[in-house]
């Protein structure tokens, strides 16, 4: 098939008009570093025990979600309840002294205006009733005591959120202060275990990228250094902290380098080689080059030159 010269011109036209040629400079870029995050719990509480005795009752098991203030657990303590039957037993005594005397006082109260007895007899008959009366108000107030220790052993949920370990087992004997339950709340978040040389380069406030695209914001990052590594916590919108403790791959900035980079479409591979166009001398070359990361730039995506070009060259990037 021939074309004509007219339409051989055109295509020639319309090719050199998709060339682009662009300088090549050295252009700073991010340096990432691969680490580890923990999903962490913001609160991690536990609910204690305020009471000592047997588990009856364990509500609870891992992976639950609980609100502020749930019971978790039953706990009872048999002594508690013998102190109240011997405390009940001590005022219904002094009720049965404390109806004699007031009998008394009031039999007491008839006579000594017929004058039979003394004003001071009368005085010790109405001390009397006064002293049952205050000796039933003490038992009664340690019957409230022994009451409220015994609803104290309904173990209650601190906060609200996910429970993360259960310890202790149904029927099992615990002591006051000891954890029925752990709780974690508050939202969650990332925690990283960054290596010391790199804590210099980091800032609260910078951007980390999950394997997964997501992005996050380095939070905190906490001032002592412990067995050669840096903690700090990065905040992540719409975390999936279903597992508690779960590893989470995501790469952190840790500075800037230069570096030479050219679109994507520039580069072209020949018998597994990478080539890239440079106009020398007003002729354009084929250049071998060795290629680093793909990096994305203002939403395109380039490529680092490791070997092969030079800044200053002008590349031709024929964008077809």
């Amino acid at each position: 098939m021939k074309l004509s010269l007219p339409l051989i011109i055109t295509l020639l036209g319309a090719t050199i008009a998709h060339a682009e040629t662009l300088t090549l400079e050295p252009q700073p870029i991010t340096e990432w570093k691969a680490v580890y995050g923990v999903i962490e719990t913001r609160d991690r509480v536990p609910a204690r025990a305020r009471i000592g005795g047997t588990i009856i009752e364990l509500l609870v098991t891992e992976g639950d979600m609980v609100t502020e203030g749930q019971k978790v657990a039953l706990i009872k303590d048999d002594k508690l309840e013998f102190q109240l039957e011997a405390l009940d037993a001590q005022i219904s005594a002094l009720n049965a002294r404390l109806k004699t005397a007031v009998e008394d006082l009031e039999r007491g109260q008839e006579l000594i205006k017929r004058g039979t007895i003394t004003a001071q007899r009368l005085s010790q008959l109405q001390s009397q009733v006064d002293v049952l009366n205050g000796e039933i108000r003490g038992v009664e107030a340690q019957q409230l005591v022994i009451k409220q220790q015994v609803s104290e052993g309904e173990v209650l949920s601190p906060e609200a959120g996910v429970v993360l370990s259960v310890p202790p087992s149904k029927g099992s004997v615990i002591n006051p202060g000891e954890s029925v339950a752990v709780i974690g709340g508050g939202g969650s978040f990332l925690r990283l275990s960054v290596p010391e040389r790199h804590a210099a380069n980091l800032n609260e406030g910078d951007t980390i990228i999950m394997n997964d695209g997501q992005t996050g914001i380095l939070a905190k990052i906490y001032p002592q250094i412990e067995n050669g590594r840096v903690l700090a916590d990065v905040e992540v919108s719409g975390l999936n902290d279903r597992f508690v403790g779960r590893r989470v791959p995501v790469r952190l900035p840790i500075g800037e380098r230069d570096a030479l980079l050219v679109p994507k479409s520039a580069v072209e591979m020949h018998g597994g080689i990478d080539f890239v166009t440079i106009k020398f001398d007003g002729e354009n070359q084929r250049r071998a080059v060795v290629l680093g990361a793909e990096i994305e730039l203002d939403g395109k995506i380039w490529d680092e030159i490791l070997t092969g070009v030079v800044a200053g060259d002008i590349l031709v990037n024929n964008d077809e």
